[in-house]
């Protein structure tokens, strides 16, 4: 069943939902003999991440004094102090830090992808898009600047961000339109470009993107509270970096751009802009002397907590990392080689990462269904194993699925439903072959980003 937290006396109609076994129900994990175990380990790695309990774990208050990380901030100097929130998470985020600060809030500006409920007075919220910028984005991207420009060197602001955060809002330069973004992130997804090489081209083409955000703020004090959907989370990378200074340099964009063959594929105005040669703010800049950027939750968090449900219900564990990328399909031969060379019993093998996809067929699918759909022949005929692919978020690419189940009888189960892995992975079109087999994964929308995780079951 679901717990339910409830933001008090904060005006808010906002519930924060924690996970549990039911919401991982499919076919294959509600007949399984261990699928009730396997959905709470599931389910474990969720609630880790929840961002509500990432914001107290980091957050709390001593009368006027508020620490974070560790760090006391003394409320009673400042004039102001203000909330800047956008993400996927933007909302449980805002919900718990309010009920840490309380009536010392001014006011806030709150960036979600989907809304619902009524909010505290004090909090304007504008909605963005994902995974692509629309007119939503630009208008919570001028808002937040338009905010953020206010901002006085007796002020104390705190910026929530998580996963999301860089489609969600979005300020491109003079001359650069919606639709070029739109057109330039649709070649870098087709092309299979990796999240951190997407964001460095982000980070050059935005004022709010590569510590633009921070520049803004600045001479404000500034306190980020970032949950992290990238490996190994770079604060660059995460949302692009907008309170972090950007290692990257133009040379860096010009490289990405040759590597995918993509200088006369993408608009004429984003060349005529790196042209140009306007530079990001530099680890080292003074603007960054008053900012603190903390990490709260990421992959690593979520894939430990499903290992230590996974250890209490008899499963020896193996941690296989959390930097796992390339092609979804390549990275499947590899996990699966994990599984089968591991002679554990019963073991849970946890990987976690953000595999990428090169778009041939026109099917419906993610990274993380494409994943699954290329395990499904590996591990034909296979006794006693199991994958599962997770997206953290809830929604794997431009789907209602987090991921998909697979076990060494689906390829059989396929081919009785005159159904052939290859001719659906041939198409990108991982979703209804999995939709088809019942064996989708949809614990609907977490509330929380922290990357993918995939899980690998031998069975005794």
């Amino acid at each position: 069943m679901f717990v339910l937290f409830l933001a008090e006396n904060l005006n808010f109609d906002i519930i924060i939902y924690m996970l549990d076994s039911k919401n991982f129900l499919n076919d294959t994990l509600t007949y399984h003999s261990r699928g009730l175990s396997v959905r709470g380990i599931l389910a474990s790695a969720i609630n880790a991440v929840e961002p509500g309990e990432a914001i107290h774990r980091f957050v709390r208050r001593d009368g006027n004094l508020l620490y974070c990380n560790g760090v006391p901030y003394d409320l009673d100097p400042f004039e102001h102090v203000y909330l800047i929130a956008f993400g996927k998470a933007a909302v449980p985020m805002s919900v718990a830090f309010m009920q840490i600060l309380g009536e010392n809030l001014s006011k806030g500006w709150v960036v979600p992808k989907h809304v619902s409920g009524e909010y505290d007075p004090r909090l304007i919220i504008q909605p963005g898009s994902h995974p692509l910028p629309d007119e939503k984005s630009l208008r919570a991207g001028e808002m937040l600047l338009a905010a953020a420009e206010k901002f006085t060197e007796k002020d104390l602001v705190f910026c929530l961000i998580s996963g999301g955060g860089s489609a969600l809002v979005t300020a491109p330069y003079a001359g650069i339109s919606l639709d070029d973004l739109r057109k330039l992130t649709q070649q870098l997804l087709a092309c299979g470009a990796r999240i951190d090489e997407i964001n460095t081209l982000r980070r050059h083409l935005d004022r709010i993107k590569g510590g633009g955000l921070a520049k803004q703020i600045h001479p404000a004090r500034l306190v980020s509270l970032i949950l992290s959907d990238v490996v190994n989370s770079p604060l660059e990378a995460i949302a692009s970096g907008p309170t972090a200074p950007d290692p990257s340099t133009l040379q860096d964009v010009w490289a990405v751009l040759e590597k995918y063959d993509l200088s006369k594929k993408i608009p004429d105005s984003i060349i005529q802009h790196f042209e140009k040669g306007l530079e990001t703010p530099k680890p080292g800049d003074d603007l960054f002397r008053h900012v603190l950027n903390i990490i709260v939750g990421n992959n690593e968090l979520a894939a430990s907590a499903a290992a230590q449900k996974a250890q209490k219900l008899g499963f020896q564990t193996v941690d296989l990392g959390n930097d796992w990328q390339g092609e979804a399909r390549e990275v499947a031969k590899r996990l699966v080689e994990e599984l089968l060379h591991c002679d554990k019993v019963p073991v849970c093998m946890i990987a976690g990462g953000e595999t990428t996809v090169t778009l041939q067929g026109k099917g419906k699918g993610g990274r993380n269904l494409e994943l699954a759909l290329a395990a499904v022949p590996l591990l034909a005929g296979k006794q006693n194993v199991m994958l599962i692919t997770l997206a953290t978020d809830g929604e794997d690419g431009p789907t209602d699925a987090a991921g998909a189940v697979v076990i060494g009888e689906t390829d059989e189960r396929a081919k009785m439903s005159a159904l052939n892995p290859e001719e659906y992975l041939q198409n990108n079109d991982s979703y209804h072959f999995f939709e088809k087999l019942g064996d989708l994964l949809k614990p609907g929308p977490t509330g929380t980003n922290v990357n993918d995780l995939t899980f690998l079951f031998r069975f005794d």
